[in-house]
């Protein structure tokens, strides 16, 4: 079987992660990648972060109003790890905070975005590759981060993001198991089967960061099994095959991927969630689909993936389709064509 290679590069460290047939290869759509997924609301969100970083004060002010209208704990996460990759936006929660220092809002985006600037700092490169400056920087950047999410999470107990941000600066910050652990398990008190916080600690196992595969299949598994049918935390199972897929040699990953053992789990993980009449399509359910599509592209099961490239329609995210081209949607389309055939 032909798996396509991965590229090399990076580590991915980037802390930050009814059916018909054959539309999707005649689409006549040219695959894009949006970080907005096609949602006008989120697009809106984007440019008032821009508009904040061009205007101050009042660009601010709008975004800010947008924000706290966000009843649901988890949509409020989600788009604001969104809009804290906006560059600059630092300068402007800095002036806001300066200007209404008990503003928990400001002060829950600022440290945001201060994990957001860490990681930008250190870059997705291999640890080796990283300068003294950029390390600096790194640790600058998630100590007020770490400062900022502490006071939110204190002064507003029942929030979920100051929990789930401060998974990714203390996994940064290196503050070992059991602390982002005890994050997790904040997370997720406030939030049961929050799955980007699943994810964090999905990371937080992985061999790169200090656990092991042992650990993060059984993390995997285990979290699907608890959750309920048709739940998206099957993709967990996917997301740890491919994380040992990236740890291993050329050859010995390829071996390990197309064996019958891997095939299986990728198969009850569908059935578990995205191929499960129960499954229910929350926002950013595109993220999961383009996951389950590559790793099914890529063991063979063509059958499978096919219905999760339809259904997507070329909508294509970042995540995961990096580790096989620096252009994810020139990987999308070659999984996606080679599906068809």
């Amino acid at each position: 079987m032909a798996l396509f290679r991965r590229r090399s590069g990076g580590d991915g460290s980037s802390g930050r992660s009814g059916w018909g047939f054959g539309r999707a290869a005649r689409s006549k759509q040219v695959p894009t990648l949006d970080p907005t997924l096609g949602d006008p609301r989120l697009g809106e969100l984007l440019r008032l972060a821009e508009a904040a970083v061009a205007g101050g004060a009042a660009g601010w002010a709008a975004l800010r109003a947008e924000l706290a209208a966000l009843d649901d704990q988890a949509d409020l996460t989600r788009v604001i790890d969104l809009v804290t990759d906006t560059e600059g936006l630092e300068r402007t929660l800095d002036a806001a905070l300066a200007a209404d220092p008990a503003d928990a809002l400001t002060l829950l985006v600022s440290g945001a975005r201060q994990v957001a600037w860490a990681w930008e700092a250190r870059t997705g490169a291999r640890a080796q590759h990283v300068s003294e400056e950029q390390w600096k920087l790194f640790g600058e950047r998630l100590e007020k981060a770490e400062e900022q999410l502490l006071e939110v999470a204190e002064r507003e107990p029942g929030w979920l993001a100051p929990w789930y941000f401060l998974q990714v600066s203390g996994r940064g910050a290196s503050l070992g198991h059991d602390v982002v652990r005890a994050r997790f398990d904040a997370a997720v008190r406030r939030y049961p089967f929050h799955r980007a916080s699943y994810t964090q600690q999905l990371q937080q196992t992985c061999r790169k960061w200090g656990g092991s595969h042992e650990q993060m299949h059984a993390f995997a598994r285990s979290s699907m099994l608890a959750a309920p049918v048709g739940s998206r935390l099957a993709e967990l199972v996917v997301l740890a095959h491919l994380e040992h897929w990236l740890d291993l040699e050329p050859g010995e990953d390829s071996r390990y991927l197309s064996s019958r053992q891997v095939v299986a789990d990728l198969r009850e993980a569908y059935e578990r969630s995205v191929g499960h009449p129960g499954y229910q399509r929350e926002p950013g359910w595109q993220g999961a689909h383009n996951t389950f599509a590559m790793a099914l592209a890529m063991v063979g099961e063509k059958f499978y993936a096919r219905r999760l490239f339809e259904e997507l329609d070329d909508a294509v995210t970042e995540f995961p389709w990096q580790y096989l081209d620096r252009d994810p949607v020139a990987a999308f389309t070659r999984l996606r064509d080679s599906c068809a055939r």
